[in-house]
């Protein structure tokens, strides 16, 4: 177990393969565990994968003062700072994508190139899931156990398709949740940092070379944010996936191309 010093908190990260450095930040009540070990295999074959547990989340301390997604960035750059990365690729995903966002706006230089992914800019602009998910992911966590809580994850991240025909897969994924859950508390901070979130009047402001990656299926945050984003960052390239919710499982065989063209291009 790695863990740095950041600010008031000690985060915990884990590092794997060898080159320039490419830092991947999780979503919502996500950490390390939750990462498609199909990426984090080819990724390592090239780049110097840092992955890290959210202000909260996993294994990553937690604090009582109110959380924002310019605090999780902040904490990005620390843990940069702290392992001597100066600067680095930075994906992110979902709410990772959120804080990937602030990174790069208020540590515009640590950022080489920027992976959008399943995500949003937030405020008014951004593109709102149906009633009914909204109320499943609002719904009191106290209440059930941390398995049903990791069951009701399930269909956020796959297509019903997709989690019939892949009973093993989906498995993998709950005990991977469950290794080390974010407490209800927690989850809620990050939730309310969501809520307060807006980078849309800013992301003209991007410089760094951006990809964005979404899947047709994602009924947590609509496809169409995908579009919101590419229209607003200069230059960024938009890709959609037709088969894909939001954690991209589905179609990975065809993420994976896409993204590592995007990184090694040097135009």
């Amino acid at each position: 177990m790695s863990k740095a010093k950041v600010g008031d908190i000690q985060i915990y990260y884990e590092e794997y393969g060898e080159g320039f450095p490419f830092i991947m930040i999780m979503g919502l009540g996500g950490n390390i565990d939750w990462w498609d070990p199909r990426m984090i295999h080819e990724l390592s074959k090239n780049f110097k994968v840092v992955m890290f547990d959210n202000r909260g989340a996993g294994r990553t301390d937690d604090c009582d003062r109110e959380h924002t997604v310019k605090l999780f960035a902040d904490d990005t750059a620390g843990l940069m700072d702290a392992l001597g990365i100066s600067r680095a690729h930075v994906l992110g995903i979902s709410m990772g994508g959120m804080i990937a966002q602030e990174l790069v706006l208020n540590y515009p230089k640590k950022v080489e190139k920027l992976v959008l992914c399943s995500t949003n800019c937030g405020g008014t602009k951004s593109v709102q899931p149906s009633e009914d998910v909204m109320g499943m992911l609002m719904a009191d966590r106290s209440a059930v156990s941390l398995e049903e809580i990791a069951r009701m994850t399930i269909p956020f991240l796959l297509t019903e398709d997709f989690i019939k025909k892949n009973p093993d897969f989906v498995e993998l994924i709950i005990q991977q949740v469950l290794k080390a859950p974010i407490s209800n508390e927690a989850f809620m901070r990050q939730l309310n940092a969501i809520m307060k979130f807006d980078t849309y009047d800013r992301l003209p402001q991007i410089r760094a070379p951006t990809l964005i990656l979404h899947g047709k299926q994602d009924i947590l945050v609509p496809p169409r944010n995908g579009s919101v984003l590419a229209e607003a960052i200069p230059n960024a390239k938009l890709v959609y996936f037709e088969n894909s919710a939001h954690g991209l499982a589905e179609e990975m065989e065809k993420v994976l191309p896409v993204l590592l063209d995007f990184l090694v291009d040097s135009s």
